[in-house]
């Protein structure tokens, strides 16, 4: 019983070291601490933890696997419904999900799930056999177009290759991956170790991937669907920026926190090798308490800069991920809570030098239920910083919308589709941050798998 009152932990990299670099923070389990977590799973004969999966992965069944010792059997489990296992496993907000509704965490801690995801999969990538061959399903002479090559983008081309699709992604970038090679840092997921190995499964299943292709410019929607392909599913995600309107927001040294993170991320700024500009300098304010923000953050406090995030509300109120916020706070980054920037101020040659702010208090809920923040007169005052990264949240970019015409879109530019992914124009399916805004990689996945399912439903009623 004490085993499993007791939840394994895994260790981290010690946050005085890992703020001086971009190697992973966490080091993930060793086989011993998976077969102790593992032992602690309750085998539930009515899994909620399956239910909250957005990918539906059968965990109890993949836990047991690893339970026994048998890792390449819990692979083959985590397989059937997850084409990106080592990336989910350390990326998912487990916390919310498949650990959230874990039976064993109603009284006690539930079941290091992400962990045990993704100790199978490095397990797996690194004991498998160096001239294993992934059998490719039978094509059935149909052809399927993915815009985007992001998380949602992969699992739909993954999902319809096994169903013997032939599909072609089509990548805006010069690498494949979306918001996984962009968005997120090196610290938190590697793009060579991790990423690269994960599309390269998919691309073992016959999916093809062309790079560099601007759907809505170098192609559009109807040139494909009149090029020989059955359906489009657009998983472009969400790439458009938001800024808050403040004067000030047009001077040298302000980013968002998009374009921050692909020069360090996609074009390894970070890496001496590489001459990628990036001014980071020698205080940093980043505006926002998201996922993203945390990332901007703890990327620029790596790349030597003192860091603040100014955020209008309470820490309890921080929509991040608690382990993020926490490992930040551990690094040393600064919190300035109920805070707002009203102003960017510059010096006389256009760069930013400081950030006039007012103080917060939080008043009466708004639509979502948190306490608004109502600002405090006369309490103004002024942060010096040399650059300003805003992490306010993202949009779809319009180019596929405004360039296809009965594709609808919804007032705030994502596009319309319904629970399978269907748009409002025939053949034409999208999924992912490119319908709900800016959400997670995992639930980019399940709507990628619905809407390949929806897909091949479509074609064969044709």
């Amino acid at each position: 019983m004490a085993e499993r009152l007791s939840r394994t932990v895994a260790p981290n990299q010690d946050p005085k070291v890992r703020a001086t670099n971009f190697e992973e923070v966490c080091l993930g389990f060793d086989k011993e601490m998976a077969l102790r977590e593992a032992s602690r799973c309750l085998n539930c004969k009515n899994p909620r933890c399956v239910a909250s999966c957005p990918v539906n992965i059968q965990i109890p069944e993949f836990i047991s696997k690893v339970a026994q010792g048998d890792f390449t059997a819990a692979a083959d489990v985590i397989a059937r419904d997850s084409s990106l296992p080592a990336i989910c496993g350390r990326v998912c907000p487990q916390e919310t999900q498949c650990e959230g509704s874990c039976v064993l965490g109603v009284k006690f801690e539930p079941v290091a799930i992400g962990q045990l995801e993704r100790f199978v999969a490095d397990w797996n990538r690194a004991n498998k056999p160096a001239d294993a061959v992934k059998e490719r399903p039978a094509l059935n002479g149909h052809k399927v177009a993915v815009v985007g090559s992001g998380p949602s983008g992969l699992a739909c081309a993954s999902d319809l290759a096994k169903m013997g699709y032939e599909v072609t992604i089509f990548e805006a970038l010069h690498r494949a991956g979306g918001v996984l090679v962009y968005g997120i840092p090196e610290f938190r997921l590697p793009k060579d170790k991790i990423v690269e190995k994960e599309i390269a499964d998919v691309l073992a299943m016959g999916v093809e991937i062309k790079t560099n292709v601007v759907v809505g410019r170098t192609v559009t929607i109807d040139g494909l669907l009149d090029g020989g392909y059955d359906a489009v599913y657009i998983g472009s995600g969400a790439g458009l920026p938001r800024f808050m309107g403040i004067p000030g927001e047009n001077l040298n040294g302000v980013y968002s926190a998009n374009e921050f993170l692909t020069r360090n991320n996609l074009m390894k700024a970070y890496r001496n090798d590489y001459l990628t500009p990036i001014n980071a300098g020698k205080k940093a304010v980043i505006v926002g308490g998201g996922n993203v923000a945390m990332d901007a953050a703890r990327t620029a406090l790596r790349l030597g800069a003192d860091t603040t995030i100014v955020y209008r509300r309470t820490e309890k109120e921080l929509p991040a991920r608690r382990e993020e916020v926490h490992h930040a706070m551990e690094e040393g980054i600064h919190f300035a809570m109920l805070t707002n920037p009203v102003e960017v101020l510059g010096d006389e040659n256009g760069n930013v030098k400081a950030v006039r702010c007012i103080k917060m208090e939080l008043g009466e809920p708004d639509q979502s239920g948190r306490r608004s923040p109502v600002e405090i007169p006369g309490s103004e005052f002024e942060m010096e910083t040399d650059i300003v990264i805003m992490s306010l949240g993202t949009s779809p970019n319009p180019l596929i919308s405004s360039t296809t015409d009965g594709l609808d879109t919804c007032r705030r530019g994502c596009l319309v589709a319904d629970e399978t992914g269907a748009t409002t124009r025939p053949g034409v399916f999208a999924g992912g941050d490119a319908v709900t805004g800016a959400a997670t990689v995992i639930l980019a996945m399940g709507a990628g798998r619905k809407a390949a399912k929806a897909i091949d439903e479509y074609i064969k009623s044709k």
